[in-house]
């Protein structure tokens, strides 16, 4: 073999190492501290690529997006944390820091500002959708497109499983209170996880008894249930973040579970009021429909951030 052939072949070789290795970017696991939070979350992806802000809700943490951020960080700047009192976010007791969306959306825009995320596309999934509402209306100039995956802003999408939650809203009596002091717990979580699902085999049990253990964490039952409550307060400003969505006309994808019992699909198909241009698509399964659906569902996203966000920079500067 001549030195050239020798060399074209090298060189082919290393591209595909290359190639490889970006495909498959590998994931750091980080703490920002954040005030009184010190904020774990997971990085993935080259940080001169279009951000990408993943916010989970309850009952989970930034592990629900395992497969999403391996699918996106060959390309994409995939940042995904875990909200104060879920996952190994630190963050102080009950009584020393306000679990309020607020307070956690406050936390959350110092955390993006913290690393320099000008720029961003934001997945949010259950309370990760007000937190990110909070965000994308307080600072519409960084949102680069909105992807849903059961997270509601629309009253259209409450389902009958929030009766219960609403009776406390409308009076926090200790009764009321009392009468939701199962759904902070381990097996409530996995229901969460399996209901509206055909086949439950297809959900590994990983999730739910790694967010099982997280909400049995001593004190975190009560402030579940706090959050529970100034769930309300997200309700109340629908209005508001419907005025953002109107508005602004940012780029929007909904991928829902059609079998959700706390968010229906009416949550869903309520954007094309305010975006006519939103892409909805559903899911023969439940809440947690990454757990069953990803192979569908993720391609759907991907399709979407390179049509709408491929060509957008954040200009984060991130970590060491």
């Amino acid at each position: 073999m001549t030195p050239s052939n020798t060399l074209a072949r090298f060189g082919a070789t290393a591209a595909l190492l290359a190639a490889t290795a970006t495909a498959h970017a590998q994931v750091q696991y980080r703490y920002e501290q954040v005030g009184e939070v010190k904020v774990f979350y997971r990085e993935a992806g080259p940080r001169s690529g279009p951000t990408v802000l993943l916010l989970h809700g309850f009952a989970a943490s930034s592990y629900m997006y395992r497969d999403v951020i391996e699918a996106l960080s060959d390309k994409y700047h995939v940042i995904a944390p875990d909200l104060p009192s879920f996952g190994y976010t630190e963050a102080p007791a009950r009584g020393a820091y306000d679990y309020t969306f607020d307070t956690l959306a406050a936390t959350l825009q110092r955390f993006t500002e913290q690393l320099k995320l000008e720029r961003y596309a934001l997945v949010v999934h259950d309370y990760g959708a007000p937190v990110g509402w909070r965000l994308a209306s307080a600072h519409p100039e960084r949102i680069t497109a909105l992807i849903s995956q059961n997270g509601n802003a629309y009253e259209d999408g409450l389902a009958k499983g929030w009766d219960p939650i609403r009776a406390y809203w409308n009076d926090p009596s200790a009764q009321n209170r009392a009468a939701l002091a199962e759904f902070p717990t381990a097996a409530a979580i996995k229901w969460q996880y399996l209901e509206g699902v055909r086949d439950p085999s297809l959900v590994a049990p990983d999730g739910y008894t790694l967010e099982g253990l997280h909400v049995s964490r001593p004190g975190n039952a009560d402030i579940q249930l706090d959050l529970l409550l100034d769930y309300a307060s997200n309700v109340r400003l629908y209005p508001a973040f419907q005025a953002y969505f109107r508005t602004h006309q940012p780029p929007l994808l909904a991928v829902w579970g059609r079998n959700d019992p706390y968010f229906l699909p009416a949550g869903a198909e309520a954007w094309k009021r305010d975006i006519p241009d939103a892409e909805i698509h559903f899911f023969d399964t439940g809440h947690f429909a990454l757990e069953t659906h990803a192979d569908e569902i993720i391609p759907v996203i991907r399709e979407f951030l390179d049509r709408k966000v491929g060509t957008h920079r954040s200009g984060a500067q991130s970590g060491p």
